[in-house]
């Protein structure tokens, strides 16, 4: 059975930090292109992060603008794990967070273009 389950969600307060992990089951997550996703609420899910497969591809990675330079998208493929750092946090990056995989190596960072995800954690960033 495939799944993915997210954990690392919790409440921080404005310019702390919190390390999101992702563990993937029923699949080998190295083969394929794997994404960090969020929604808040009355909003539309986006991407934040996307990652190529290291093993079929070239691990590249995408940022949206807004957590450029906060945010770190990794994999650790022998743990079958993903991970989104995120430093500086700020009150708009409060949202229901998504691990996902995409059955290909690479893709594009879109959500139509992913097909299996995680059921999400929270992350609250208020003082």
């Amino acid at each position: 059975q495939v799944q993915l389950v997210e954990s690392g969600g919790d409440l921080v307060q404005p310019g702390g930090s919190l390390r999101l992990s992702c563990a993937a089951s029923g699949f080998s997550l190295d083969f394929y292109a794997v994404g960090w996703f969020r929604q808040a609420p009355g909003k539309e899910r986006e991407a934040v992060s996307c990652m190529s497969s290291i093993t079929n591809s070239d691990g590249n990675t995408y940022y949206i603008d807004p957590v450029k330079g906060r945010f770190t998208i990794s994999r650790d493929d022998d743990k079958n794990m993903m991970y989104l750092q995120m430093n500086n946090l700020k009150p708009e990056d409060t949202a229901v967070y998504y691990c996902a995989a995409a059955w290909t190596p690479e893709t594009q960072c879109l959500t139509s273009y992913f097909g299996s995800w995680g059921q999400g954690t929270q992350v609250t960033v208020s003082s």
